[in-house]
């Protein structure tokens, strides 16, 4: 019995709530109210950058998403919200255009209540690296004799934590976010929510302010996997506009493939357990929490069987090469002359450079031109062979891995599967982080590292571009704080997934009462 031992700023505990959102819609006006309760002042959230204090015109609106609050990260254009994407260098910009997926959400009645905090540009994993300052979990647990804004600070993850704490705090219906290399799944495990990155192509990019464009993927944040489901739905479509949408024939492929194996149960579902997604620096605690989970599982008739997936190894140094890489190319177009922040120089000479080098060292962040630093190094002719090149074939490698553990066939891939293999898996299942959400205060007493750590587990499935759904298994032993459970399939089984990842969450569903 957990509900009445966790509490919010104010209201009921935050399980109420989650419960609350998973079998009615939370109406506008109950979003509104927490918002403004809960996200500003001190000891407030800081999920909301911009936010509509007075939404009008909905109660008529039509469609499927009818009366829904939807929240959109900050680096996702909006013609109603400016789109900082969290930086100081895009403090100003107004889109006069949609993304994609927000006008999608529109056509079917959506109302976009605000725009969501986020990493700046998409790169972090603590939601810390923002030029709005960090977002504060809203899961806590009890002390009855310290005031909640006196409890520990914890860190909502990244770079997605804005629309991960809107929805765990009951400020919307669901949020859009965005995944590169685990920045929808790892919020998710922090807050107690469900996170979902689609197939890489399967959701629009238009209109989403590019970090790593192999990678970026729209992500979607919801109570439960009922309602991510209900947005995927509306989203996944063929967009023109966009150059990596997958083809309508490629689609329809993929969705034949698993059109008669959608469960109703979880007997017989085949689900592997990777032996290299149990690094050392995973807790303890949620290395068992894990165990018991898969053992539930396996008294429902699940198959259990483990698996290897060797070249998860060098996954996290391929990703970070490759994202930086391209973060790198991406983010050559601030440059303070055509729109956004510009710096002014006491250079005795203006020239183009003068004005370029100093918009973007007081523009950019950080960790932002850490990476922009990384990536152009490694796109240099004397590093090109050994970094990037070697990065990319390690990417096929980890492809590789998932398409050879699959029973379903990747209709990305020209290799089809060996025949002769043994049985093969219908998911794959590793607990969504090595530990539970961080403290915000401690983040600089820790390893420089530590940050880049903690996408360890997530950054495999990015790099293949495959589904991966996050949702909550249950509460650390050590802490009694969130911890996500991954579920991840092949290429284009995005509607296996979800279904799996509800009757996982309907077996799991004890310990939120």
């Amino acid at each position: 019995m957990l509900a009445h031992r966790i509490v919010l700023k104010r209201g009921p505990s935050i399980w109420h709530r989650r419960l609350l959102s998973i079998f009615r819609r939370p109406t506008m006006r109950e979003c509104v109210t927490n918002v403004k309760q809960q996200d500003s002042g001190e000891g407030g959230v800081n999920a909301f950058v911009a936010f509509n204090q007075a939404p009008t015109g909905v109660e008529s609106a039509p469609g499927r998403l009818a009366n829904c609050a939807i929240a959109v990260k900050d680096n996702i254009c909006t013609s109603e919200f400016p789109t900082t994407s969290s930086s100081l260098i895009l403090q100003d910009f107004q889109p006069s255009y949609d993304a994609t997926v927000v006008r999608l959400l529109k056509e079917e009645g959506a109302t976009i209540i605000g725009k969501t905090n986020c990493d700046e540009f998409g790169m972090g994993s603590m939601n810390t690296y923002t030029y709005h300052g960090p977002v504060l979990n809203p899961f806590q647990t009890p002390s009855p004799m310290i005031p909640w804004r006196h409890r520990e600070q914890r860190s909502a993850g990244g770079s997605s934590g804005g629309s991960a704490a809107a929805v765990a705090a009951y400020m919307c219906y669901a949020a859009l976010s965005t995944d590169t290399g685990g920045s929808t799944r790892l919020p998710a495990s922090y807050c107690g929510i469900v996170g979902f990155k689609p197939s890489y192509g399967l959701i629009s990019r238009w209109g989403v302010i590019s970090f790593a464009d192999s990678l970026d993927c729209v992500g979607i944040m919801a109570a439960g996997v009922s309602q991510v489901h209900s947005l995927f739905r509306v989203l996944e479509k063929y967009d023109i506009n966009d150059p990596t949408s997958i083809p309508n024939e490629l689609r329809d492929e993929a969705r034949s493939a698993i059109q008669s194996n959608l469960p109703n149960d979880l007997k017989n579902i085949v689900i592997g357990i990777p032996e290299e997604y149990f690094p050392a620096e995973l807790n303890p605690s949620i290395s068992d929490l894990f165990l018991s989970t898969i053992s539930k599982l396996r008294n429902l008739g699940a198959i259990i069987v483990p698996i290897s997936l060797p070249n998860t190894k060098y996954a996290l140094s391929a990703y970070y090469v490759l994202a930086s890489s391209e973060a790198g190319s991406n983010l050559a177009r601030y440059d303070g002359i055509r729109y956004g922040f510009r710096s002014g120089t006491r250079s005795p000479v203006t020239t183009s450079a003068n004005v370029y080098a100093s918009t973007r060292t007081k523009g950019f962040g950080e960790e932002v031109q850490r990476r922009i630093l990384l990536g152009t190094y490694a796109l240099t002719s004397e590093a090109f062979d050994n970094y990037f090149l070697q990065a990319q074939r390690v990417r096929l490698l980890v492809r590789s891995d998932f398409d050879r553990v699959f029973r379903i066939p990747n209709v990305l891939s020209s290799t089809p599967n060996n025949p002769s293999a043994a049985r093969r898996v219908d998911v794959i299942m590793h607990p969504s982080a090595i530990r539970t959400a961080p403290l915000v205060q401690r983040q600089k007493e820790n390893s420089e590292l530590d940050p880049y750590v903690q996408d360890v587990l997530t950054v495999p499935a990015s790099l293949a571009g495959v589904p991966a759904l996050s949702v909550p298994m249950g509460m650390s032993r050590d802490d009694g704080w969130p911890v996500g459970l991954s579920i991840v399939g092949q290429w284009g089984t995005d509607e296996l997934v979800m279904a799996i990842g509800q009757l996982t969450e309907r077996a799991l569903g004890g310990f939120l009462k």
